[in-house]
Parts: C-alpha cells; sequence; structure tokens
C-alpha cells in the first residue's frame, strides 16, 4: 500500500501541469453545479420567502382555488369562523398585489412618475398584531389600521434606498388610470420576497385603498382579502386542526405552508428543471473524470507492466490509481469550491442565487465520491494488465 501511495505521489508531481489542468477541468464542473444549485435556491427563495418566514402554521384559501393565493378571496366572515375553531390561537387576514414604487408624485396628473426606474413591488395588506403581520428590524410596525404607513423588506431598502421615515410614492392601476399614493416608512423588515418581488407591508384598510382594482377607494364592509394566517396553539397538532376548519368552515381549503408555496404556479417545475440539470452535471462529471483517468491508464499500460514485472502487486496498482483520482478530485472540487465563494461576493444581489453552505457541502461530498467512482473503470483495467503482454513479450 506504501508503495502504491508513493507511486501514485511521485507521478503527481512529474506530471503536475497535466494533473492540475485536469484539476480545473473538474474545478469548472463543481463551480457549475453549485451555480445551479445557488440559482434553483435563489429562484425558490423568491417564490416562497414570505410565505416560509410567516408567522403562522396553516393558510385559509377560497375553495377551488388550486392553492393560489392571488385566485383565492377570504372575508370577514370566514375570517370569524376560522377563529371560533378549536386549536386555533389567531388568525388575520393577508391581502396581496402589485405595485410599483416610483420616485416622486408626478406634478400633472397623468403624467409619469419621473425618469428613475420604477421598483416593482409586491404589495401586502395585514392587520397590525396579526399573523402575516412581519417583524420589524428596525422602526416600528403597523400601528393604525388606514394609516398610509408601510414596512419594507431589506430588499425593498437596498434596491430604493429608502429607510425608517422617509416617504415614497407608489403606482396603481384603478378604472384603467394610473394612481399615485404617499407612503411613509415606519419600519425594515427582512427579506420577504414573493413571487420574484421584493415587499411592502400595509395596513388592510390601505392595502384595499391602494391595490389595482376595477374602481377607486375602498369599503370597510366589504373588504376581501386572499387568504387568511392561522396560528395555532400547539403547532403539532396543524394536521387535526385543518380537518377541523375544512369542517367547520363552508367553502375554503387549507394548507400548511410548504404546501402552499409549493403550489405556487411554476414552482415544482422550476425545481425539477434545476434538479434535473443538477444531477446531469454530476453524471457528466462522472463520466469526464473516468474518461480522464482512463486514457491515463491506457497511456500507461507499459509501465503499468514493468511494475507488475519486477513484483509490484496488484494492491500497490490499484492503490496508486485511486490515491491519483482522489487527489486530482480534492483538488478540482477546492478550486470549484473557492471559485464560488468568489462568485457569491462580486454577482450583485439582484441575482437569484444564494450559496448554502449545507448545499456546497454536499455537492462537494458528492463529487468526491462519484470521482473514485468513475474511476473504477480505469483501476480495473490497470489490474488486468499482464505483465509479458504489456511488454511484448507474450508468444
Amino acid at each position: 500500500m506504501l508503495l502504491g501511495i508513493y507511486l501514485a505521489l511521485r507521478e503527481l508531481w512529474r506530471g503536475k501541469g497535466k494533473f492540475l489542468l485536469f484539476s480545473l477541468v473538474i474545478g469548472l464542473i463543481t463551480l457549475l453545479i453549485l451555480f445551479v444549485s445557488a440559482l434553483g435556491e435563489g429562484l425558490a427563495n423568491s417564490n416562497k420567502e414570505y410565505i416560509e418566514k410567516l408567522n403562522a402554521e396553516l393558510l385559509v384559501f377560497r375553495e377551488n382555488s388550486d392553492l393560489n393565493i392571488q385566485a383565492s378571496s377570504v372575508d370577514k366572515a370566514d375570517l370569524r369562523a376560522v377563529k371560533r375553531v378549536e386549536g386555533v390561537a389567531d388568525a388575520g387576514l393577508i391581502g396581496l398585489s402589485r405595485v410599483s414604487i416610483v420616485p416622486a408624485v408626478p406634478a400633472v396628473p397623468g403624467a409619469s412618475g419621473g425618469s428613475a426606474k420604477a421598483v416593482d413591488v409586491a404589495l401586502v395588506g395585514v392587520e397590525h398584531g396579526r399573523p402575516g403581520e412581519p417583524p420589524v428590524l428596525r422602526g416600528s410596525s403597523l400601528l393604525r389600521k388606514r394609516a398610509d404607513e408601510a414596512i419594507i423588506d431589506s430588499n425593498v431598502a437596498r434596491q430604493s434606498g429608502l429607510d425608517v421615515g422617509d416617504e415614497f410614492t407608489v403606482r396603481s392601476v384603478q378604472a384603467a388610470t394610473e394612481e399615485f399614493y404617499t407612503l411613509k416608512v415606519v419600519g425594515v423588515t427582512d427579506s420577504r420576497r414573493i413571487t420574484f418581488n421584493p415587499s411592502i407591508f400595509v395596513p388592510l384598510l390601505t392595502w384595499e385603498k391602494v391595490k389595482p382594482q376595477a374602481t377607486s377607494g375602498a369599503d370597510e364592509a366589504e373588504l376581501v382579502s386572499n387568504v387568511i394566517a392561522v396560528k395555532l396553539h400547539d403547532p403539532a397538532t396543524w394536521q387535526q386542526t385543518m380537518q377541523n376548519i375544512k369542517s367547520s368552515v363552508d367553502k375554503v381549503d387549507v394548507a400548511d405552508l410548504v404546501t402552499a408555496y409549493e403550489a405556487t404556479p411554476g414552482f415544482q417545475a422550476q425545481q425539477s428543471t434545476l434538479s434535473t440539470q443538477r444531477n446531469f452535471l454530476l453524471l457528466i462529471g462522472m463520466l469526464v473524470i473516468g474518461g480522464f483517468f482512463q486514457i491515463q491508464t491506457l497511456q500507461k499500460v507499459p509501465q503499468i507492466g514493468m511494475l507488475k514485472a519486477i513484483g509490484a502487486s496488484n494492491l500497490a496498482v490499484a492503490v496508486a490509481a485511486l490515491v491519483q483520482i482522489v487527489a486530482v478530485t480534492v483538488i478540482g472540487a477546492l478550486i470549484g469550491g473557492m471559485a464560488s465563494l468568489g462568485l457569491s461576493l462580486v454577482l450583485p444581489p439582484t441575482v437569484p442565487i444564494v450559496f448554502e453552505p449545507v448545499v456546497v457541502f454536499s455537492t462537494i461530498v458528492y463529487l468526491l465520491i462519484i470521482g473514485p467512482l468513475g474511476g473504477l473503470v480505469s483501476i480495473r483495467y490497470a489490474l488486468r494488465v499482464e505483465p509479458l503482454t504489456a511488454l511484448g513479450l507474450a508468444s
């Protein structure tokens, strides 16, 4: 075994240029796999972040809405019925729509909001102190039901430069015309993206007034939201409470948070596509490593025959090949990991990639496993080399 390790290290040093180049190839494959994984995680977060971080265990939708938030509509009667269900600690209405933050209120009605680029955001209506309202990192929470106040998430703060105390203008299309509303930032929360848009949170009645709609104005008596966030006394009983809500409240559907964000249109197809790409890249990596070392073994047949002729065992030959495969794969994986770290530092925050440490670690472990697997063919071929045949002395 020691002989095999010595021979492997000796050859690696003598052919360091060739092996380093191949390590760079493995590094590029590693970088590509990590980038696809990070892209999948980033796109998933852009879809599910707000729902995943909700201070609730269940979401209540309108029946036959296919768990699509924007296709669902619930009202105060539904909210009151849900609150009466056994096991429910609290519940809050959540409304969701889209608006744009513009630089300033236009001087002339109907004119453009300014020359700077608008920021498209998700406008989320929530009830103060109820499930659905985000925690505040800076500033204060929403205190008044009708106030023109907003909590912005960190993405909005970064893209627009807004902070606590600043006023901003949102543009909303109502009755086929553009309407502009001035809101004041009272708090900043963490990243809470919904369907790829950063979020601003306003009181539910303000949301009803500001959101895009066929007519202007809002009627509190007819307030309709999209979903109800439900907080439970005991989160472990969510399945039983879900059945209780379905049996006690008419024409509603209920889902846990994971099921809710996985039902987002396109979420499953997107993640399946990226997962398939990642698996194919791992397969390609195994084939590339196997192909390289197979060629390497074919070129060394006379040397392997000579080693066996002077008494080297099959174990020494196998150990030498395995040490080379592992060493080259480790170096390549480290190069790819460091390149991924550098890439994460230079890419702009608007690019939806998230390098999760667990994913990076697991990907490198997979590569360290498939490297030797890919080289098994070359090791098997090396073990079958006959000394006399390799040296051309066979009769």
